[in-house]
């Protein structure tokens, strides 16, 4: 599914809205509970997600200043700082995730059209247009929303959403075509399963975590 800069920065707004909904009144203990990915409790995907934020903020500013910004300086320092937000306060955690949202609504909003063509090199080194900004954070917000696991799943995320994630994630994994046994499965339970998240379909194969 082909997906404009209309669509990405929709999704943006959604997956904003669904991640600070899903993490909203998550008290100190709450916070401390396991996620279904590796190591992570929810207080550590909450300050990636908060430092994801930030990061694509400096993508945001690279477009409006021409000036090279990278994401992260280094893989060392993106895990360091995420250990770093784990250890916060739970309302100064949660209030790290809302104000960084806020701070890259109100910086991508702010791009001419001419800076949103400008190139800019994401975290795993490939060099894309800023217009590509939006959809990377939708993504991040979307699935980590569902990870959070207090109450948001992939049938709560926006249809063509659901339909450019399952795309994305088929070319990045190589998968030319879906397996016979997920083809016909609804859209919300295939990415799910494409994205290595819990899923209904008994008989697909086992995929690992994306994302």
């Amino acid at each position: 599914m082909s997906r404009t800069a209309r669509d990405t920065r929709r999704w943006m707004r959604q997956g904003t809205d669904l991640l600070l909904g899903a993490a909203a009144g998550l008290d100190a203990t709450a916070l401390d509970e396991p996620t279904g990915l590796p190591g992570w409790t929810r207080r550590h995907l909450v300050a990636h997600v908060a430092a994801n934020a930030d990061a694509l903020g400096n993508l945001v500013r690279w477009a409006a200043t021409g000036e090279e910004t990278p994401m992260y300086a280094s893989p060392e320092e993106r895990a360091a700082g995420i250990e770093r937000g784990a250890a916060l306060p739970a309302a100064e955690l949660l209030g790290r995730l809302r104000d960084s949202a806020t701070r890259l609504e109100e910086a991508t909003a702010a791009l001419t059209p001419e800076q949103w063509e400008r190139e800019v090199v994401t975290a795993q080194g490939r060099t894309v247009p800023a217009t590509e900004i939006p959809w990377l954070r939708a993504r991040e917000a979307c699935v980590h929303a569902v990870d959070l696991g207090t109450g948001v799943h992939f049938a709560d995320l926006p249809d063509d959403f659901l339909a450019a994630l399952r795309d994305d994630i088929r070319a990045k994994r190589g998968l030319a075509e879906l397996p016979a046994e997920v083809a016909g499965a609804p859209l919300a339970d295939v990415a799910a399963w494409l994205a290595g998240r819990p899923h209904p379909l008994s008989a697909a194969p086992d995929l690992g975590p994306w994302l």
